[in-house]
């Protein structure tokens, strides 16, 4: 009992200490705030996860309607996937790759592998925003996709380099906006090789039930359109395929499309400098487009796609095969397939812009980066 009294006295006493305290007003209309945010705190810096939702933070322009901007690389979203013939969702992939984007930025760009910081070397890097694609008219849509990527390729660049065009990173959507990508660039530098980093060929001619003219432009028709067309070389180059196929015929088919093949397995049996030496070779000084299929990626890295295939490369390979081709004449690139509704915890979203920050670097490197050992006192 004394316990609790001695308790119950201690309260009292706290009670009464603190009811003779000076108390703080309510504010009344006519204070005034000491200082300004400008004062107190600075610059509106947006955090890796606040902000307008652009790729990596970058500046984001309507480049299509605003004519002043003059860039030398631009981001462009492809909101498409009416060309699956499995499962849809690739239409969310640019705003999924801009949102896997956010942790990085401007000011912790510079990677090890790379050795360099591509917002830092003096290149003006834009995010263009999404190509306003129509999602009922298939053949409008790609009229539409040609039409803004010639608008931004025969735009002046930022560094005024002579003769110097832009380059485009494309965020798609499905693998059918490589075709009118490529009617673009045809244009320009005329027949285009192609790497191709994929799962499937897309080079069949067509498939059952395509019988209307826009019905045969499908993910896994484009390159053999292309072909007809006459847009690309007869230099390019598959690489990380894997998928079934209806037998030998399709293989003598793509061959005659221009392609060389790489599998998935042959980076056991040929190891990763090896295929970087055969893509180079395929290649050499004609113009390149990377297109990039994320479901070259194991399932277990990206997920998220419209047609999975069991496995694939690992990211990690992936990335020293890209760092291998630095020094080609590229054109542009893209990374597809992209479908967040088949996501987890944003892996194949974060993977595929992780994938466009190495292109940044691929574009404004010269060469590979070195990959001599660091001295100890560095480590």
């Amino acid at each position: 009992m004394s316990f609790l009294l001695l308790s119950l006295s201690l309260i009292t006493q706290a009670v009464m200490a603190h009811s003779d305290a000076p108390r703080q007003l309510p504010l009344t209309q006519n204070d005034a705030f000491a200082e300004t945010w400008l004062e107190k705190y600075g610059a509106q810096i947006d955090q890796p996860f606040s902000g307008p939702l652009s790729f990596s933070h970058i500046p984001y322009t309507r480049c299509l309607e605003d004519e002043s901007k003059k860039f030398d690389i631009a981001i462009l979203g492809m909101p498409f996937d009416t060309g699956v013939t499995y499962r849809p969702g690739a239409r969310f992939g640019p705003f999924a790759i801009r949102s896997g984007s956010r942790r990085q930025r401007e000011a912790r760009g510079y990677t090890m592998s790379w050795k360099m910081n591509p917002y830092k070397v003096g290149a003006t890097i834009l995010d263009c925003g999404d190509v306003p694609v129509s999602p009922f008219d298939n053949a409008l849509a790609v009229d539409q996709m040609e039409v803004a990527y010639s608008t931004l390729l025969s735009r002046p660049t930022a560094s005024g380099t002579e003769n110097s065009l832009p380059k485009i990173i494309s965020l798609g959507g499905d693998h059918t906006i490589v075709l009118p990508i490529l009617r673009a660039l045809y244009r320009k530098y005329g027949p285009i090789s192609v790497i191709h980093f994929d799962a499937h060929l897309d080079t069949w001619p067509g498939y059952a039930g395509a019988i209307t003219k826009q019905s045969q432009i499908t993910h896994g028709t484009f390159f053999y359109l292309a072909h007809e067309e006459g847009l690309m070389s007869n230099a390019s180059i598959h690489a990380g395929i894997r998928t079934k196929l209806a037998g030998p015929e399709d293989l003598e088919n793509d061959d005659k499309v221009g392609f060389q093949l790489i599998s998935t397995d042959d980076i056991d049996e040929l190891g990763i400098p090896e295929i970087v030496k055969i893509i180079r070779k395929r290649v050499g000084n004609t113009p390149v487009y990377l297109s990039l299929d994320i479901d070259v990626l194991d399932p277990s890295v990206a997920p998220g796609t419209g047609t999975p295939e069991p496995a694939g490369w690992h990211a990690r390979e992936l990335k020293r095969i890209i760092r291998g081709l630095a020094g080609l004449n590229f054109v542009g690139a893209d990374v597809v397939e992209v479908s967040p509704a088949y996501d987890w915890a944003e892996n194949t979203a974060t993977v595929a812009a992780d994938l466009v920050h190495d292109f940044l670097s691929l574009f404004l490197s010269e060469e590979p980066p070195s990959r001599k050992t660091r001295p100890k006192d560095e480590l």
